[in-house]
């Protein structure tokens, strides 16, 4: 395990498993978000594909992504373990409206020093209705993935409940001990 992708639903806690195998494994870790949205009003970075690409060129990396369409092969080719957090939708929505509601309520700045408003709850492209109507696709797509030749040889870990990743991440051995 040296080329990560972390892949999931918004709301799966992508970033705090990738961050815990990051310290864990001592590899780095990149979050795909802020590599996105770098300015206000969530704009995306015209660098953002070469940025990715040379991080992808690297012998080792963890990204927390599914991978933003312009860059998602490109991940799924070079990775050589993909971590699935396949959580239903009871176990997501939870999660990601609570954080959505801090995130407005407190105004914390997020990727790019934008933040989540009231107004961008009625939005699409909210975190919370994406993960809501995003929910089975992703989960269709990732699935093929999983099984597609392109990305083969390609170990994954299917982990369907919090639970099951907290006790798969404990069993992690530590980059020392083998």
């Amino acid at each position: 395990m040296q080329r990560i992708l972390v892949a999931g639903i918004t709301g799966a806690g992508k970033t705090t498993m990738a961050q815990a195998l990051s310290a864990r494994l001592q590899l780095p870790f990149h979050e795909m978000d802020a590599l996105v949205f770098t300015g206000p009003g969530w704009t995306v970075d015209s660098d953002f594909h070469q940025q990715v690409a040379k991080i992808a060129a690297t012998p080792a990396w963890i990204f927390d992504s599914f991978g933003h369409p312009e860059v998602r092969d490109l991940l799924w080719t070079g990775a050589d373990t993909v971590i699935w957090l396949d959580y239903p939708r009871a176990v997501v929505m939870p999660r990601v409206l609570r954080r959505s509601l801090r995130r407005t309520l407190l105004r914390e700045r997020v990727f790019g020093g934008n933040v989540e408003t009231l107004s961008s709850w009625f939005s699409g492209d909210h975190p919370a209705w994406s993960s809501w109507t995003e929910h089975a696709g992703r989960r269709a797509e990732i699935d093929r993935r999983t099984t597609d030749p392109r990305f083969a040889p390609l170990n994954v870990i299917h982990l369907r409940s919090p639970r099951e990743a907290t006790a798969w991440l404990r069993g992690r051995p530590h980059p020392t001990s083998g």
